[in-house]
């Protein structure tokens, strides 16, 4: 289940993502009406960028299984080499895996 997936990202995904793709995945998920303008302004109310990380997360997985479905494409969309890092897409052959 999707759900499932983004708990098991949720510290990475806080840690690691960029300030730009926060703002991006808030303006796919208001395009595709997941998010309300109050909904995308209490994210960006947040202090830092992991709370927005965080609250961005946690309000997606509240939405059900198609906005979290939305969410990851949107995070493939925008920031693919981090969606390999998360494990939410395969690398292409070869490409960011670790020799042994």
């Amino acid at each position: 289940l999707r759900d499932q997936e983004l708990r098991r990202i949720r510290s990475e995904f806080v840690k690691g993502v960029s300030d730009p793709v926060i703002k991006g995945l808030l303006d796919d998920l208001y395009h595709h009406k997941v998010f309300s303008t109050e909904e995308m302004d209490s994210v960006m109310a947040e202090r830092t960028k992991a709370d927005q990380a965080r609250r961005l997360i946690d309000m997606v997985n509240a939405k059900g299984e198609g906005a979290i479905q939305m969410m990851i494409d949107s995070m493939k969309k925008r920031d693919q080499h981090f969606c390999i890092k998360l494990g939410l897409t395969s690398s292409p052959a070869g490409v960011g895996e670790l020799l042994p």
